[in-house]
């Protein structure tokens, strides 16, 4: 099976088989796509909650307000439908809490609030979750099924 994999501030969509993957989610944000009726999915592993903490704003998969209708565009010509599809996100994880000062939001937050904007904006519905914490994940969309897999050495593997 062809495994594409998708690195930081990327995006990738398939149909009908194979698995879209990222691995060494700590604050950034997996995001799921997919549509079942179709076979169509899409992950996006975002990095910034906002174009404004980035000198280079041409990376559309960077953020999660416009990785979301990024990958939205790519599905749609394979022949996904806005209407079936469903997200899931993971990550968001506030990996050096102890190197950051107290109080306000932590990055791993920040790109979960922004995320889950973006989908609201986007009426996406989020149909699972797996965030937050101090620990590290790796994520795999199996297209064929829509099954999500999520692996961390913290916590095991768990399926969404």
């Amino acid at each position: 099976m062809t495994e594409t994999r998708v690195r930081v501030a990327d995006a990738a969509v398939l149909r009908g088989v194979g698995i879209l993957s990222t691995v060494g989610l700590g604050s950034c944000v997996a995001i799921a796509l997919y549509d079942p009726e179709a076979a169509v999915g899409g992950l996006a592993h975002i990095m910034l909650p906002s174009e404004t903490m980035s000198k280079d704003r041409c990376n559309r998969a960077k953020f999660p307000s416009s990785a979301v209708p990024l990958l939205l565009e790519r599905m749609r010509g394979l022949g996904a439908r806005d209407e079936r599809i469903r997200a899931r996100i993971v990550g968001g994880a506030s990996m050096f809490t102890s190197l950051l000062p107290a109080g306000g939001l932590q990055m791993g937050e920040r790109n979960l609030l922004a995320t889950r904007t973006a989908l609201a904006r986007a009426q996406i519905p989020i149909i699972a979750e797996e965030v937050g914490g101090e620990h590290g994940r790796s994520v795999y969309l199996h297209v064929g099924d829509g099954r999500l897999e999520v692996r961390s050495m913290m916590r095991g593997n768990v399926v969404l």
